[in-house]
């Protein structure tokens, strides 16, 4: 069954897999193994982590079926090594943050990500506060939705750079308020 973009209709993360994603450091090792085979020791390279912690989260992660293990190949030292790619399995879950562990992995992967980011780059933030109808709110969630759908299934060019995006939709903290309509952006 599909919906009217084509695509599979997503749904909600089982209790294991809720689980395994409520962790900001496996959101992260999933951000890593996206598009590249990786094995532990270069993931925790990567994270700046102790390697047998990672293993931990590495095998969270494939019993969630969010990672899979590649074929065995030899190490710099040659060591035996097993890289993991990510299955693609959470893109097509429904994560929509009812999940507080979920929401808080998922925002503490943003601050960890964007705490790396050397100050010599830029990072563009945005913030816009706005007034929908329900209708208004599901067209929005649906049109940002299929625009990652569709960056998500491109393959990157060569020599494309790696850039992450994080995006939050959610009701004022403070009900009746005056939206903020201004929209802040900064370098």
């Amino acid at each position: 069954m599909t919906d009217e973009s084509g695509q599979a209709p997503r749904r909600s993360a089982n209790e294991e897999e809720a689980k395994a994603l409520a962790s900001a450091i496996r959101v992260r090792i999933l951000r890593l193994c996206r598009k590249e085979q990786l094995t532990n020791k270069e993931i925790a390279t990567r994270l700046d982590a102790n390697p047998a912690t990672v293993l931990y989260h590495v095998r969270k992660l494939v019993s969630a079926g969010f990672l899979e293990p590649q074929e065995a190949r030899s190490g710099p030292s040659g060591a035996y090594e097993i890289p993991y790619r990510a299955t693609g399995k959470s893109w097509q879950l429904n994560l929509d943050g009812r999940d507080l562990r979920m929401r808080g992995a998922m925002i503490g992967a943003f601050v960890s990500e964007v705490g790396q980011v050397p100050a010599s780059e830029q990072v563009t933030i945005s913030r816009l506060g706005i007034r929908l109808t329900d209708e208004g709110h599901a067209r929005l969630v649906e049109r940002v939705q299929n625009l990652l759908d569709e960056f998500e299934a491109e393959t990157p060019p060569e020599g494309s750079a790696h850039y992450s995006l994080f995006m939050a939709i959610h009701p004022d903290s403070t009900p009746g308020s005056a939206p903020d309509n201004s929209s802040h952006t900064s370098p």
